[in-house]
């Protein structure tokens, strides 16, 4: 591929996660007028965050699959389409059940394209990985930095928050054009072009060896990685609910701001350190954060240490892909749709779960658990740390 070419698909990566950097902040936003609107309870909210990460998983295991086989603008393209109509769904359902239903189109939707995206710039990029993941995921961090401020000020003033979500449905569909006439690498794997470490010397088993040995671990990391960035972004305004909408909403902004300075940084820094020492860091530094968080005294300095931890979180995800990436530069959609879906267990599991802990024995301590999912992310960095000496292999 030409430099412009390169450009021009990195272009459409990046516009891919800023439109599900802003989707996925959108009912964490809007928490208090969805349980107003349908009559639900902080369990009913959580319900939706577990149908929406299990669809999300789902896409983004079977999205990497489909590329290898169909290609990236057919896959990516449909998905697009399938996550922007699932999204003006939710404004448009008429019940709960409804709701539920748009939620799963909008998430699978979500996954697909959340695995694709990386994958596409693992291809596009195969060196200097460090800076362009961090790259990539600093547009999510500013889709999500724009969503809560746009809406709750929207909100406010008094547009209905379903006009709001209907809108962005519309636009994130439009983004199935780029798909179709950017140029950039298909995806598509030969039969029989496979990483024999992934292969292990059987077709039979085939993509089923994806996820075992090394990057097992890399997905058990950043699997409680994301439970605890989205058991944080997901449950902070409901968390600060004693503060006025706009005051929380803020917060929640300011540590996707954060995040999106964390990544910006990163993206300067982390190709002159050890890409696996670097992250290791990193996490130490969020878990610490988020209990700071969370048993600060003042809401001040409540909201200045989630958005510390933001920072410290930022290169994390792309820090780990990049890291697979390294290792299986030849499987690049399989390891980026495989490691975001492992990602997404880590969401499925953990954030929904606070709504439940929420209602027994408090938010606070449901929050202080996303510090102990970080520590829990350090360590399976180690151990991968471990369980690879032997350099990376090379494309």
């Amino acid at each position: 591929m030409s430099r412009n070419e390169r450009l021009a698909a990195g272009l459409v990566g990046c516009l891919t996660l800023l439109a599900i950097g802003w989707t996925g902040l959108l009912i964490p936003s809007l928490i208090r007028s969805i349980e107003t609107t349908f009559d639900q309870t902080d369990a009913g909210i959580g319900l939706v965050y577990l149908i929406y990460a299990l669809a999300y998983g789902a896409g983004s295991f079977g999205g990497g699959s489909l590329t290898e086989r169909l290609g990236r603008r057919l896959v990516l393209g449909g998905a697009m389409l399938v996550h922007g109509l699932g999204i003006a769904g939710l404004g448009l359902a008429p019940t709960w059940a409804a709701f539920l239903v748009a939620a799963i189109a909008a998430g699978a939707g979500a996954g697909c394209l959340d695995g694709g995206a990386n994958g596409l710039v693992l291809d596009v990029y195969r060196e200097g990985r460090g800076r362009a993941m961090n790259l990539l995921h600093l547009s999510f961090s500013l889709g999500a930095l724009a969503a809560p401020l746009t809406v709750g000020a929207l909100v406010e003033s008094g547009v209905a928050w379903q006009t709001v979500v209907v809108a962005t449905g519309a636009v994130v569909s439009s983004l199935a054009i780029a798909y179709a006439i950017v140029p950039m690498p298909s995806g598509r794997r030969p039969a029989d072009d496979a990483d024999p470490r992934l292969r292990a010397g059987s077709e039979r088993h085939g993509d089923r060896r994806l996820l075992a040995g090394p990057l097992l671990l890399l997905g058990i990391a950043i699997s409680t990685y994301v439970a605890s960035e989205v058991g944080v972004s997901s449950w902070l305004v409901r968390f600060l609910e004693p503060a006025p909408l706009t005051t929380a909403t803020l917060a929640l902004s300011l540590y996707w701001a954060g995040l999106a300075v964390g990544r910006l940084v990163s993206s300067a820094i982390a190709d002159r350190f050890d890409h696996l020492r670097f992250t290791i860091v990193c996490t130490l530094a969020m878990g610490a954060l988020v209990a700071v968080a969370v048993l600060a005294p003042s809401l001040s300095l409540s909201i200045a240490a989630f958005a510390a931890a933001g920072v410290a979180s930022g290169p994390v995800f792309p820090m780990i892909v990049a890291i697979g990436g390294e290792r299986y530069p030849e499987r690049s959609a399989a390891v980026g749709g495989s490691l975001t879906g492992m990602a997404v267990i880590g969401s499925t599991v953990y954030p929904p779960t606070m709504g439940l802990l929420s209602v027994t024995v408090g938010l606070p301590v449901a929050m202080l658990g996303n510090s102990l999912l970080a520590i829990a992310s350090v360590l399976a960095l180690v151990a991968f740390g471990r369980a690879t000496r032997l350099p990376p292999a090379r494309a």
